[in-house]
């Protein structure tokens, strides 16, 4: 992983909920110029945060922006809601239910990983709680997006993980300046 990727954190306000589905279309733009990459190798994001900081909002915004426009649910009881758009499989994973790592194996969700596939993986504070529900089975993220409650507000710190991710929060950053 190059030295420039490690730590690096885009800190983005957010007072509204406005501002929240700003950064969805944002980051949906950055999806969209990198869609040959994603088709290649996918791309796979973890939105943390506690109840109600915004994740749902965020995957919202973001199918919004990439032109899905029925229903979007919270996959809390579903485990997993899937989109197909602009060419892309969009899984939306919460795995808040699991009782053991296993689960993720045994339900196949490793299939829904990889080359074509955009996956959006919530989970709760602090840091890495809701990823031992499904480790050590779960592929790593490229891009963590953790949301907190900031007074009326929010707050989201963009996390890459390695160079791809890297790629995706730049873009945002990018386009949020």
């Amino acid at each position: 992983m190059p030295e420039s990727t490690q730590k690096e954190i885009l800190s983005l306000v957010l007072p509204d909920e406005a501002s929240t589905e700003s950064l969805g279309k944002r980051l949906a733009e950055a999806v969209l110029k990198h869609s040959k990459e994603i088709t290649d190798r996918g791309l796979n994001i973890r939105l943390q945060g506690t109840l109600g900081a915004g994740k749902t909002t965020l995957t919202r915004a973001l199918l919004r922006a990439l032109g899905f426009s029925g229903r979007v649910r919270s996959p809390t009881f579903t485990l997993v809601e899937t989109y197909s758009v602009q060419g892309l499989a969009i899984n939306h994973f919460d795995f808040y239910r699991f009782e053991s790592p296993e689960e993720f194996e045994e339900a196949g969700f490793r299939d829904l990983f990889g080359a074509g596939r955009l996956t959006l993986c919530e989970g709760t504070h602090p840091l890495c709680e809701w990823p031992d529900k499904a480790e050590p089975f779960l592929p790593p993220a490229d891009l963590l997006i953790h949301i907190d409650l900031k007074g009326d507000g929010r707050e989201a710190k963009l996390c890459p993980e390695n160079e791809w991710g890297g790629i995706v929060a730049k873009e945002v950053e990018e386009s949020w300046q």
